[in-house]
């Protein structure tokens, strides 16, 4: 069953309009709903709570198709569809996550100031494999990339590994498109307001 994230600025707009039954989740407390993940379509559902009455994993393996839907703030200020296109086509300053106080604004990769000083990723490809390598799953690679480069891991970074929380790579490379708009939005905002 393929997982599907849809990156929102504001996701309660969409599920205000939508017809959706909220996944849950199995915890060691019980049954409680999913952060983001909800049904477009009908499953058993407590119609008190509108939460799935089925595990969100049990679910999966009964044929039904979760779809998670993100809140992701990047996207709160884009006027418009051809300025997400401008941010995410322009090639960003990559030296500029070097910079701890402008690391530390990026999402998902603030507080990895030393370590992306150490491995400087100039591309997506390399922005999504140093997201991977955050991950539990992944740490292990990142002396690797710093003695041996960002091909050297190429092959076992998008291995899906079972004992621990790992990317995926289509999840990645989508953080790493909107890493880049997040910089080159915020570098946009200081040439405007310094012309």
């Amino acid at each position: 069953m393929p997982d599907i994230d849809i990156d929102f600025a504001n996701r309660d707009q969409i599920l205000k309009i939508i017809e959706h039954v909220k996944a849950c989740r199995k915890t060691e407390h019980g049954f409680i709903h999913h952060n983001t993940g909800v049904y477009p379509h009908s499953i058993p559902k407590d119609p008190v709570t509108n939460i799935a009455g089925i595990d969100y994993k049990t679910a999966e393996d009964r044929g039904y198709f979760k779809v998670d839907f993100l809140n992701v703030t990047v996207y709160d200020k884009i006027q418009n569809e051809e300025q997400l296109i401008r941010l995410m086509t322009t090639e960003p300053l990559w030296g500029l996550l070097e910079q701890k106080d402008f690391c530390d604004l990026i999402f998902h990769i603030n507080g990895y100031h030393n370590l992306i000083a150490k491995l400087k990723p100039k591309n997506i490809e390399q922005l999504a494999m140093f997201l991977a390598v955050i991950r539990p799953g992944k740490k292990h690679l990142q002396s690797k990339v710093q003695t041996q480069g960002w091909d050297s891991i190429s092959n076992e970074i998008w291995t899906k590994t079972e004992d621990s929380y790992s990317f995926k790579k289509s999840h990645a490379v989508a953080y790493a498109h909107a890493i880049v708009v997040q910089i080159n939005q915020i570098c946009e905002n200081v040439s405007y307001e310094y012309n």
